[in-house]
């Protein structure tokens, strides 16, 4: 085999690796926009008669733990609990969630910071109190709004399947946010709810999201969660799909919050969870799905295919970027196999983009300013850099607007 043909195969394999994310993205999309959705969807779960815990954690949330307390309490039933883990605060996080209602435990140690840690110490605390523990728990942020009837629905699915449940959890842009929050916005919505909402029909699970998150108590308290990984809630998404237990998707229950105005504090979250979920994908993904088929796991294997997923403006550079080195490898002469395959996959990754935002987006950008999208492409390319030159490695918290919710 000559130079010019290891090359030739050394591109096709390397499109076609690329192109079976965007496959597996556009079956979901299109899954999701062609379903119908049942006329039972929106009513409220029935009346629980097991105990329900919200963990909270908080770090420095004084601006706008009220609120998220609220909204919580509100659903709350007369044996349940809500417990806020003030983790490493220097403001008055602690003091205001007593005010507002909440049980409160703190917590200092400046060695071990994430909110991993956060979460092991709330089930410990939990795990010792007196009285007993209890049914679900259910993991709540403390910048976000829990919508109504959104408690009772989680902890209805979880008790009956025995398994993590995860709500649908948004995030949207602030009234007069720029193009590109509203563009981030719209990513968002494409990657937890579209994508989630397609893998339900095919019979997929999903990824934890890192709040709106409900758990049988033997799984939680028995979970993996004290560490500081950049994308703690993806980690134990795995880890239990790898223990038999895949989470599952529950739209009916909305969860939401806001992306911050300042613009640093925006970008240190998206990088933040790009850089983990691309490294999650690096290190966990082919062995998730090389161990769930060896085990004829298809709940894992799914969970996995989901996984390998990248986020979504580095999938259209990805691709793109193969396009034009397999168009230039074409016209030289070579094989076109390779720039065939990039096309077709790019192709199907635009459509079903496309079909998400026709079906529940344009009420978030317009026709004419989705126009702009490869421009918020383009800005993701010195995060993709960073990844490789000064990838995150440590949990920071995200920069807070000073506002409540």
């Amino acid at each position: 085999m000559s130079l010019r043909d290891v090359i030739g195969l050394g591109l096709l394999l390397v499109t076609l690796l690329m192109a079976v994310p965007a496959g597996v993205l556009f079956l979901q999309l299109v899954a999701a926009v062609t379903r119908r959705a049942r006329p039972d969807e929106a009513d409220a779960a029935p009346p629980r008669r097991d105990t329900l815990a919200v963990l909270m954690p908080a770090h420095d949330e004084a601006a706008g733990i009220t609120a998220a307390i609220a909204a919580v309490r509100a659903q709350l039933g007369p044996r349940d609990r809500l417990l806020v883990v003030a983790d490493n605060c220097s403001d008055a996080t602690a003091a205001i969630a007593r005010a507002a209602g909440a049980e409160v435990t703190e917590r200092a140690d400046a060695q071990r910071r994430g909110k991993g840690y956060a979460l092991d110490h709330g089930v410990r605390w939990l795990e010792h109190d007196r009285r007993d523990p209890p049914a679900v728990v259910v993991i709540v942020d403390a910048d976000c709004i829990v919508a109504p009837h959104a408690l009772e629905r989680l902890a209805h699915r979880c008790l009956a399947s025995g398994r993590p449940v995860q709500a649908l959890y948004l995030m949207h842009a602030p009234p007069g946010a720029a193009l590109g929050l509203r563009i981030a916005e719209f990513a968002w919505l494409v990657k937890n709810k579209v994508r989630p909402l397609g893998s339900a029909v095919l019979g997929w699970p999903c990824q934890l999201m890192g709040t709106g998150m409900a758990f049988p108590w033997a799984l939680i308290r028995a979970a993996p969660l004290a560490s500081g990984h950049l994308v703690e809630d993806m980690q134990l998404g795995l880890d239990l799909a790898g223990a038999g237990a895949a989470p599952l998707f529950c739209p009916q229950a909305l969860v939401s919050s806001v992306f911050p105005i300042d613009a640093a504090g925006a970008r240190a979250q998206r990088t933040r969870w790009e850089h983990g979920h691309l490294s999650v994908i690096a290190r966990s993904g082919p062995r998730l799905l090389m161990s769930a088929l060896a085990r004829r796991d298809a709940a894992s294997a799914a969970l996995a295919l989901d996984l390998m997923v990248p986020p979504l403006a580095a999938l259209v550079l990805a691709l793109g970027t193969l396009l034009v080195i397999d168009l230039a490898w074409w016209w030289f002469g070579a094989d076109a196999s390779p720039a065939g395959v990039a096309a077709v996959a790019l192709a199907l990754l635009v459509a079903g983009v496309m079909a998400a935002w026709w079906r529940g987006a344009r009420h978030i950008v317009t026709g004419r300013e989705l126009l702009g999208l490869p421009l918020y492409v383009a800005a993701k390319i010195p995060v993709y850099v960073r990844l490789f030159t000064k990838r995150q490695v440590e949990w920071v918290r995200t920069k807070r607007d000073d506002r409540s919710h």
